[in-house]
């Protein structure tokens, strides 16, 4: 039973997150971010070739708990965000990716 409450609160704060990310929502805070401010980096991780990720992106990266962040990965292809461009971004922003990624 825990278990499965455990998956409703991880998939609502999922949805809450992507529904920010796409400007339909006030600020929900995962993962030491508001979700309202992971839009500075929708560039940087949607297309075939996102440019660069811009310095709001980038603080916003250095500010996030990023094992934490990891763990939706799974879900970003819903989101229309390549998982591949969004692990790139700590990277570019000259921080190390966690290893559990």
């Amino acid at each position: 039973m825990a278990e499965t409450s455990g998956k409703v609160l991880v998939q609502w704060l999922v949805a809450a997150m992507f529904i920010a990310l796409l400007g339909g929502a006030q600020a929900v805070v995962i993962c030491n971010v508001e979700t309202s401010r992971l839009n500075y980096c929708r560039a940087a991780i949607t297309g075939n070739y996102p440019p660069p990720p811009s310095k709001r992106c980038c603080e916003v990266i250095k500010e996030a708990n990023l094992p934490c962040l990891c763990s939706y990965k799974s879900l970003l292809p819903a989101a229309g965000i390549d998982p591949k461009n969004a692990l790139a971004l700590p990277g570019k922003c000259g921080l190390r990716t966690p290893s559990p990624c």
